[in-house]
């Protein structure tokens, strides 16, 4: 099968190993670190909401002892950083120095700042928010916060279990822990919380706006090809097919488009062939011309 070209819509402002694309990198993993710090501090922490990972932990530590969260940030993270320098190799260590490091400072260093809710619901949901966002750019930016996200790969290495296996471990201890220490509600609440982060990582890291991918069973393929080249300016791709009935060669026409270009996609097909079959289903994320660059 072939793509029928098209011509180039998007410019490549940062090539992927350029120093440009290096330095946005680490701008994302710094904003990022910054905004995941500010829900922190001004949600989870001041009502005890430990919504997984090593900032949960710190959260039952600090009830527990009065100890600054972001000192037993670093005392977890910087062993797991060279854990994972060791098991994970050099590259994931590079990825997550910067994240590591950074964190616990922006926690250490927006500590004062005033609470704006003492609503545990309020605070679940908007610290699950922000958090979500934080770490959605930093993801974005190819970085990590370390934590316990190192450690779950090291178990996914050598355990054999998948990661989002290990992640759900990991951050179900520290909310069973949470709900010991502190209190079932409160593990309930960070339960939530740790469900409104994950949304909004994947928000963040494949987009809101979803793109379609069509399949177009039809008699009239080079028509209906012609018609979308043209006045969609979306290239396609023809895959060889076989009628499951009648055993007959097909062609079917697989094309992805923008969520707004849908409607005319079908007009086109129906005004082309009103019997062919179409079938269009979401496609969470698309890399390449036309859509979003590669990382």
């Amino acid at each position: 099968m072939q793509p029928i070209s098209r011509k180039k819509r998007v410019q490549e402002y940062f090539p992927v190993h350029g120093p440009g694309r290096h330095a946005l990198d680490s701008l994302m993993i710094v904003v990022g670190s910054f905004i995941t710090a500010l829900a922190f501090n001004m949600f989870l922490l001041p009502n005890h909401i430990a919504s997984g990972g090593v900032s949960g932990l710190s959260v039952v530590v600090n009830s527990l002892f009065g100890i600054e969260p972001a000192y037993v940030q670093w005392a977890l993270n910087i062993p797991l950083f060279a854990a994972g320098f060791f098991l994970l190799g050099r590259n994931y260590a590079i990825r997550s120095l910067l994240g590591t490091i950074i964190l616990p400072l922006f926690v250490y260093l927006t500590k004062e700042l005033p609470v704006p809710t003492t609503d545990p619901l309020l605070a679940s949901l908007y610290g699950g928010i922000g958090v979500g966002l934080g770490l959605g750019i930093v993801f974005r930016g190819r970085g990590s916060t370390g934590g316990f996200s190192t450690l779950a790969q090291i178990i996914q290495k050598y355990s054999g279990l998948s990661l989002s296996t290990c992640v759900v471990l990991m951050d179900g201890l520290v909310i069973t822990l949470a709900g010991f220490i502190l209190s079932p509600e409160k593990a309930l609440y960070a339960l939530i919380g740790l469900y409104i982060t994950g949304k909004i990582i994947d928000g963040v890291e494949l987009g809101l706006n979803y793109t379609k991918v069509a399949y177009i069973i039809a008699d009239r393929t080079e028509e209906i090809s012609s018609a979308i080249f043209t006045h969609l300016d979306r290239g396609l791709t023809k895959l060889s097919a076989r009628g499951g009935y009648t055993g007959d060669d097909r062609t079917v026409l697989m094309v992805v488009v923008g969520q707004s270009e849908v409607t005319r996609l079908k007009t086109l097909v129906q005004q082309l062939e009103p019997t062919a079959f179409v079938i269009i289903s979401n496609a969470h994320e698309v890399l390449g011309e036309g859509f979003k660059r590669h990382n």
